[in-house]
């Protein structure tokens, strides 16, 4: 892939300094950062310091399994891609079928890396790692965490695509997904 970043760009570089931890949670610790600027310009950021994550596109034919569950930072229901954190000393493909057969029931016979990218450089620090799930077969059981309530659903690809960026497919990350699997299917669906 071409650079896009000259030497120019290097006065857009900032220092940061040492974090100081905020607030610690269960899904991110927040963070401040004194930083500062090539030209000298300074200030106090806040970081969200999270754990990697991953999301499935499990494909079935010409179908995706998705998942509903509620999402508390919008007090509503969401359709999406299984997906979840990546414990500490797991990687990445391990997480992804770990997180497919807990909220699914399905095993990947095959897993295809996508691609990464960040939730938001703005106040992230961490990567969402995609796959693609292929060669599906089903276990027939969930095994969700003790805090998760999640139905599955069979949506055809199609629906999939049209329905990002409304009130029942809200999360941006999944639409991240989407381009990126049709990246990998030359720009089809």
């Amino acid at each position: 892939m071409k650079n896009y970043f000259t030497p120019e760009d290097d006065k857009l570089k900032w220092t940061q300094g040492k974090p100081k931890e905020l607030l610690k949670t269960v899904v991110c610790s927040v963070t401040s950062r004194h930083n500062v600027s090539s030209t000298g310009i300074e200030g106090d950021y806040i970081i969200m310091d999270a754990p990697d994550w991953v999301i499935v596109l499990p494909e079935k034919d010409d179908n995706f399994l998705m998942v509903k569950q509620w999402r508390h930072g919008v007090a509503s229901l969401s359709v999406e891609f299984p997906g979840g954190v990546i414990d500490r000393g797991e990687d990445a493909a391990t997480a992804a079928r770990r997180e497919l057969e807990e909220e699914t029931g399905y095993r990947a016979g095959k897993l295809i890396d996508l691609g990464t990218a960040n939730p938001n450089p703005a106040l992230f620090n961490n990567t969402v790692h995609f796959y693609l799930a292929t060669e599906l077969t089903a276990t027939g059981k969930q095994h969700l965490d003790a805090d998760e309530l999640i139905n599955c659903v069979e949506l055809s690809k199609r629906e999939v695509l049209e329905g990002m960026g409304t009130k029942q497919f809200p999360h941006a990350i999944i639409g991240m997904g989407l381009c990126l699997y049709m990246k990998y299917k030359g720009g089809k669906i």
